[in-house]
């Protein structure tokens, strides 16, 4: 139930002053959200400093200012190119304020001779000539409200100006209720010197000083509450999860001993450090909900068997959830191959499955004869019960909704959960990031991978790219291409489908095609021909990105390259080098190169660290760019700001753990504050579903 105290903060925006039908979905739109609260948390990206100043004579070209002077002439323009020329007269020097187009009567008006005119607007340098170009604000003094001393700059979206949104937000801010007790620990508060939650609130929106100092101040005192916030959400979860009963799952190092002996090279200790935390996790009486995160190639799937093998060896059944039937399909043969031979019962899963084989499947899960299982989304339909499912393994767990995992939750009780991703983030952000769970880290490759020799290339040298890929052919490898486009108009060759079909005729080879707008089962059907060597090279776009594993791949070329993220590259990298022969991932580029799209290239050809790959795409872009629409469940902060808020995140989870063990001793005001402070900033949690 939320606090009545917050009710305001939680109306429509549609009920503010002027926000009407036209309006309301624009609004709702550049805010993600539809409430008043929604608006207030969409904060200013700066402020400019619209601070009057005294003369013309400390004006400097390339910068805002306001200043005031007597119109001294207004000035037609000679011709329809030139502009209109205002003169301001300051007493000792002259300014002049020019318009293009501009009506003549609405000059006269707002600039009448012998009055005095206060303009704000960017200065610049013409001719040596100061003059400052449309204006932002042309205000009578003796009438007009001047203009914000510091005003806020807004993210906006069409339709919407700035003015109309501060103006909207300062309605909202009438809704911030005043008598909200402090959440913040007194002594914490004073040494930062914060201002109470209202004021920063009102301190960012409606600043009546241009002071830096005081914008930050506000900035970190808002930045903690969501933070504070957060971890707060993230420790009442695990307290929750752990009032749940689980199944006990005991370790079996012996049977780990079993499949450690058959592996053709050694786990390495990345992949025995997160096996033993997850060991521990199974044997604990509350579900597990683990993250691991690994670097492409660094062993997953390997971990995942372990711990479906202390699963089956209890007597509890694994599910292995993967996005697609490729794989699903993959995965299944992995699994198979390391743990049939031990005498464990691995089964396949998948839309594809019809009939007898599908129903044979299905009796067996029910009735236990099947102990892992690897599949899509057909392992959470109806008509799919488990005997005794303990543990679910959801590979790429971005490419998963929480209703899916909630499905598949739902065919046991209470199973521990184990969650995959290969997409690497900054070691510093890992917590920070996924808060709701633990997280094991894989940041070796097992021993034996080749590495990837990756050029960078111009496209003009596109015919060698061409000649070297025929060549590998010829060699019987094969090769990935990754186009930016699916179709374009143009006859470029850029897009998948004109460079599918210009590489078949100049190869003189089957050409394979997967794409988005393909459907699910044409896509599959691609891939399968080309992981079974029916086609040897495969035009496509990202949707390769992540899983697909061809070891008799040698070869990744990426056109316009410079358009992709550090981390997406990497990803498409890893699709090679998954075999015995020496791999290539030529990054292809059209010139010329910005200079980040050059650090960009470069950091991949130096270096095949995901994390360090992941440090420089997070110092190159920052988190939300970083981590993209695709995986926008990772991160949802609304105010906090990576890595500028990391310490802030690190005091709030000592703070928050604080408050948790000695809650009977904090003071009632506090508790409430608290209590306040989660209904309004409470993350909705991805993963502790």
């Amino acid at each position: 139930m939320r606090d009545p105290r917050l009710f305001p903060l939680f109306q429509p925006v549609s009920t503010l002053p002027g926000i009407g039908p036209k309006l309301t979905p624009l609004l709702e739109h550049l805010i993600g959200g539809t409430t008043v609260w929604d608006l207030l948390l969409h904060l200013p990206e700066r402020w400019l400093d619209r601070r009057p100043i005294d003369s013309f004579a400390s004006l400097v070209a390339g910068e805002l200012a306001t200043v005031s002077g007597e119109v001294h002439a207004v000035k037609a323009p000679f011709s329809e190119r030139a502009p209109a020329r205002i003169e301001l007269f300051d007493g000792s020097d002259i300014l002049t304020v020019t318009y293009f187009r501009a009506n003549p009567r609405w000059l006269q008006s707002q600039f009448p001779v012998g009055k005095i005119r206060q303009v704000s607007g960017r200065v610049d340098l013409f001719r040596d000539e100061l003059q400052m170009t449309h204006p932002d604000y042309v205000l009578d003094p003796e009438h007009d409200r001047p203009p914000p001393v510091a005003e806020p700059i807004y993210r906006l979206t069409a339709g919407l100006t700035n003015k109309k949104v501060h103006a909207t937000i300062l309605h909202a801010l009438d809704h911030v209720p005043r008598d909200l007790p402090e959440w913040i620990d007194g002594p914490f508060l004073a040494q930062r010197a914060w201002p109470d939650f209202p004021a920063a609130l009102h301190g960012l929106h409606a600043p009546k000083v241009f002071d830096k100092r005081a914008l930050e101040k506000c900035q970190d005192r808002l930045a903690y509450d969501e933070a504070l916030a957060r971890e707060l959400t993230f420790m009442r979860a695990r307290a929750q999860r752990r009032s749940v009963r689980a199944m006990e799952v005991p370790a079996a190092p012996e049977a780990l001993n079993r499949l450690v002996r058959t592996l053709p090279y050694v786990p390495t200790q990345a992949q025995i450090r997160a096996t033993r935390e997850i060991m521990a996790d199974l044997a604990k009486s509350y579900p597990m909900r683990r993250m691991l995160q690994g670097d492409v190639g660094s062993g997953k799937t390997l971990v995942g068997a372990f711990a479906a093998v202390q699963a089956a060896e209890t007597g509890f059944q694994t599910a292995f959830m993967a996005p697609t039937e490729v794989l699903a399909r993959q995965q299944f043969a992995t699994l198979d191959t390391l743990l049939s031979p031990l005498g464990f019962s691995v089964a396949a899963l998948t839309g594809r499955d019809k009939g007898r084989l599908r129903e044979a499947t299905l009796m067996a899960l029910g009735n236990g004869d099947i102990d892992i299982v690897a599949g899509t989304h057909a392992l959470f339909q109806e008509g799919v019960s488990f005997d005794k499912l303990g543990l679910i393994i959801v590979d790429e767990q971005h490419r998963f909704g929480v209703a899916d995992r909630l499905k598949l939750r739902s065919k046991g009780r209470a199973p521990h959960v184990l969650v995959m991703s290969a997409t690497p983030i900054p070691r510093t952000l890992a917590q920070t990031v996924h808060g709701d769970l633990d997280v094991s880290i894989l940041d070796e490759k097992p021993p034996g991978r080749r590495p990837v020799e990756t050029r960078v290339l111009p496209d003009t040298r596109m015919d060698n790219v061409i000649a070297a890929v025929g060549r590998a052919l010829q060699r019987g490898e094969r090769a990935f291409w990754v186009c930016p486009r699916v179709e374009t108009d143009s006859e470029d060759g850029r897009s998948a489908i004109s460079r599918a079909a210009m590489l078949s005729e100049r190869l003189g080879e089957k050409v394979g095609l997967v794409h988005g707008r393909m459907k699910s089962d044409e896509k599959d059907n691609a891939l399968e021909a080309f992981r079974a060597g029916k086609t040897r090279i495969l035009v496509a776009t990202t949707v390769i990105e992540v899983g697909v594993d061809v070891p008799e791949a040698t070869i990744m070329v990426i056109e316009r390259a410079e358009g992709f993220g550090l981390a997406q590259l990497h990803q498409l990298r890893g699709r090679v080098g998954r075999g015995a022969q020496d791999s290539f991932c030529l990054l292809i580029y059209h010139p010329p190169l910005t200079d980040m799209a050059r650090e960009r290239l470069e950091t991949l050809r130096r270096t095949e660290d995901g994390f360090e790959i992941a440090e420089a795409d997070f110092r190159l872009r920052g988190p939300g760019d970083m981590l993209g629409k695709r995986q926008s469940g990772l991160i949802d902060h609304r105010i906090l700001q990576l890595p500028r808020h990391k310490t802030l995140i690190d005091i709030a989870h000592k703070d928050a753990q604080l408050a948790s063990e000695k809650a009977d001793s904090i003071s009632a005001l506090r508790a409430e504050g608290l209590s306040l402070l989660s209904q309004l900033l409470s993350p909705d949690l991805r993963y502790s579903d």
